[in-house]
């Protein structure tokens, strides 16, 4: 068994399997805790760019790199055999989906394969990454054991079987809000939960030495669908207030104007906003997870796929209200120059994970028109699994080259802007964010939606 004294002095050599949005962070933190980490990750780049000493991450300082890896308590690497020489391994990969919507694990499993050939005795592995009930159980386990380790699992009672535990495994969900600068992710309650209660107890006191907060919960099919639960509850919000924002558009009503006034409630109202469509990798992705693992069940998740459709059919929304706003100003979308501002999936952040603004792009591409972009937070285009524009940089706004375009469509609301002066700039304003309601000079140049 990992030794409980090598965690509490903060000794233990926790490995963080994909240094992303998530892994980084998470590896960054234990680090600074005082325990010497070592990250992993298949990117040759990420790796390289660590050992310089600087940050691929927006909102990571160049300085944490480089004053950890200074004191030799954080290096990053692409060779696995090193796992065998971890006390605790984190996994930290992503679980995208299918085209068709289904539950992609091949990141998970792999890596997992990876983590049994180089398996010690004694050794904790933890999965971090967001995924369906049972795949700790139902998936890592039994990949695990392929090593010839064994790890017992607990019955419905909560006992264990009769062999000791070669090594332990436990799932913990990730709860990274990537850009949020007034809540650090060491203040947020990490829940955690292992296949038996001695794997519990030592994940939870793994991680009572870098967060606040540690909550272990009963099993970890209950960890699984707790994360689920809380990204399937923004969906459905987001959803149904896209919704309302169509309705109130036919209506004449102003949405943002409603919102606030119902927010002024002191209880039973949470204030959720429109936009262009869900970004990110939780939000558009994980409620699906969900409702194909209720299929086993017999069961269908109607709100979780009617909540889909919506939040999926709103980039085709803005491009409609982009060819409408044209067609009034007698142009057509075909041949019009249009320019994005901001193709993050959300403010302040350099994370074009599942953005909308990608899709608008696509979209508005295969209508024919001239597209640009502009966004302070990324030079250059990623590809993507769905998306190749690396032949895209963002465009220069000073000056008179807003007016060049046909319509200026605000897809991220980024506080970098100056909304003022991009209304008074522009010929023709599509704001998907609202981020325009405070300017009053030019307004009849902005269309909503």
């Amino acid at each position: 068994m990992i030794r409980e004294e090598l965690i509490v002095q903060q000794q233990a050599c926790v490995g963080v399997i994909g240094l992303g949005y998530v892994g980084l962070p998470l590896a960054i933190a234990f680090a600074q805790s005082g325990f010497p980490v070592v990250g992993f990750d298949i990117d040759a780049s990420k790796i390289e760019t660590l050992k310089r000493k600087r940050s691929y991450i927006s909102y990571i300082p160049h300085e944490e790199v480089e004053s950890l890896q200074t004191q030799q308590k954080f290096s990053a690497t692409s060779d696995c055999k090193v796992l065998a020489d971890m006390d605790a391994i984190l996994i930290c990969v992503p679980t995208p989906l299918s085209e068709r919507k289904e539950p992609d694990l091949r990141f998970v499993e792999n890596t997992t394969r990876t983590v049994s050939r180089h398996l010690q005795k004694g050794q904790l592995v933890v999965l971090e990454s967001t995924t369906y009930p049972g795949t700790t159980e139902e998936l890592l386990l039994p990949i695990l054991e392929e090593s010839g380790l064994c790890c017992s699992l607990a019955t419905a009672s909560g006992a264990t079987g009769s062999a000791a535990n070669d090594f332990y495994l436990a799932y913990s969900p990730e709860r990274v809000d990537p850009g949020r600068k007034e809540l650090k992710l060491r203040e947020i309650c990490k829940i955690v939960a292992g296949v038996n209660p001695e794997s519990t107890r030592l994940a939870k006191l793994l991680y009572e030495q870098v967060f606040a907060h540690v909550l272990a919960v009963s099993s970890t099919r209950v960890a699984e669908m707790t994360k689920l639960l809380e990204n399937i509850y923004r969906s459905v919000n987001i959803a149904l207030v896209n919704e309302l924002k169509l309705l109130c558009q036919r209506m004449g009503i102003d949405i943002w104007e409603v919102i606030a006034a119902a927010a002024t409630k002191p209880y039973g109202f949470t204030p959720f906003y429109p936009g262009p469509g869900l970004g990110g990798h939780c939000i558009p992705i994980d409620p699906f997870y969900l409702s194909w693992k209720a299929k086993e069940y017999d069961f269908t998740a109607r709100f979780i796929e009617l909540a889909g459709e919506v939040n999926t059919a709103m980039p085709y929304h803005v491009v409609e209200a982009i060819t409408s706003a044209l067609n009034r100003c007698w142009k057509s979308l075909h041949g019009a120059r249009i320019l994005l501002l901001g193709v993050a999936y959300k403010k302040d952040i350099d994370d074009t994970r599942e953005s909308p603004g990608l899709k608008i792009i696509q979209l508005l591409q295969e209508r024919g028109a001239k597209v640009d972009y502009n966004d302070p937070y990324i030079p250059r285009l990623p590809k993507t699994r769905r998306y190749d524009f690396s032949y895209l940089s963002s465009v220069p706004i000073a000056g008179d080259a807003l007016a060049q375009y046909d319509c200026v469509v605000i897809a991220t609301d980024h506080s970098d802007y100056d909304y003022e002066g991009i209304v008074q700039k522009a010929q023709l304003i599509v704001d998907t964010r609202n981020a325009t309601g405070h300017v009053r000079r030019g307004r009849e140049k902005v269309v909503r939606c």
